[in-house]
């Protein structure tokens, strides 16, 4: 199991989490489309060659931005991120992933 995080503008946050739990990402024991969401700011500078969504190449631009975390089956983290990139509106979204230890009690 891995952990997906990712950070979105609010006018794709419905689109981007609704691709990848169309691929089965977000799935926790009997329920679907399970994930922690808060809102935040990010921060970036696009640089020469840049083609960006949101500000001018060499200003800083702060925008409001969701951060959303969800786990993802082994099997399915590759399309999950393959997912989250084709749908989002960055150029180069940001995002982590995290393998999961599987703890017995």
């Amino acid at each position: 199991m891995y952990k997906l995080c990712f950070y979105v503008p609010e006018s794709h946050l419905e689109v981007v989490k609704a691709a990848v739990f169309a691929v089965g990402a977000g799935r926790v024991g009997s329920y679907d489309s399970c994930c922690w969401q808060v809102l935040g700011e990010g921060q970036f500078r696009p640089l020469q060659g840049s083609q960006p969504f949101l500000g001018q190449v060499g200003a800083i631009e702060r925008v409001a931005e969701w951060k959303v975390e969800l786990v993802v089956a082994d099997e399915l983290i590759h399309e999950a991120v393959k997912t989250l990139k084709s749908t989002h509106p960055y150029e180069t979204p940001a995002f982590d992933v995290w393998r999961l230890s599987d703890i017995q009690f």
